[in-house]
């Protein structure tokens, strides 16, 4: 009997070990198969991804173009240019303790006063102004004849050049056809842009030349020289090459310095 058991444990150890041995054999088989089936598996659920690996490199570039867009853009501080250096007024409130900066006012013209002489180099006129007042009618036609004279004469019932001008002041002369006098160069040359002073009781005020234009003497009367300006200066005589049947009219502004 004792040795019965002892052939029973044999036989059992030898069914254990036999079990084992297949388990083992079967593990050392099915292990290469096991890894292929899982590295198969990996491959097929990541390998997209991981193969478009650069794809996704690329969205995350496009995120950072698109933050960048998004980006409010600040320049560097010398690209901004300084209000002082271009030329443009700067808008920063004064310090306190500081007065602000305003530009220096234009000079003010003299008084408003009565016309005394006309001093006009392009034109070669220096010639004396004398106040003339047509009578009623001839103001209010607007026909008014000058004295037989080569000097000036001033309207008095229109304007008055200078300060507190309200109205255009006409200055008016004769044309000869045998002589040469001042205000025949009106005709040839007077031109835009000229500059003239125009001496008054209170002092002298520079004008230039806005426009120079001719007029037949019967439409005169109602042209816009006869419109309401302020220290505007008209010069009216005859045109040299017709002087019986129109006038040359030479209209100007006050230079402002």
């Amino acid at each position: 009997m004792p040795k019965e058991p002892g052939r029973h444990n044999a036989r059992g150890g030898q069914l254990r070990a036999s079990k084992w041995n297949r388990v083992r054999g079967l593990n050392r088989g099915d292990l290469a198969i096991l890894l292929c089936g899982i590295i198969g598996f990996v491959s097929l659920t990541f390998g997209g991804p991981l193969l478009s690996h650069p794809d996704a490199g690329n969205h995350g570039g496009a995120g950072v173009r698109a933050a960048e867009v998004a980006a409010p853009s600040v320049a560097p501080p010398s690209s901004v240019p300084s209000p002082l250096s271009s030329g443009q007024p700067s808008t920063a409130a004064p310090t306190a303790g500081t007065s602000p900066v305003t530009a220096a006012p234009a000079p003010a013209l003299p008084e408003a006063s009565a016309p005394l002489r006309i001093l006009y180099p392009a034109a070669a006129i220096d010639t004396a102004v004398h106040p003339l007042e047509p009578d009623a009618a001839a103001a209010a036609s607007r026909t008014v004849v000058p004295p037989s004279t080569m000097e000036g004469y001033w309207l008095t019932p229109f304007g008055v050049p200078g300060n507190g001008s309200g109205n255009t002041t006409y200055i008016i002369g004769h044309s000869w056809e045998d002589r040469d006098a001042p205000f025949n160069h009106l005709s040839s040359r007077a031109n835009e842009g000229d500059e003239f002073d125009v001496v008054t009781a209170a002092g002298t005020i520079r004008y230039r030349v806005d426009t120079v234009t001719t007029y037949v003497k019967a439409g005169l009367k109602d042209s816009p020289i006869w419109e309401m300006v302020p220290n505007r200066v008209v010069l009216i005589s005859c045109y040299t090459e017709d002087p019986w049947g129109k006038n040359v009219v030479v209209s100007a502004s006050p230079v402002v310095a």
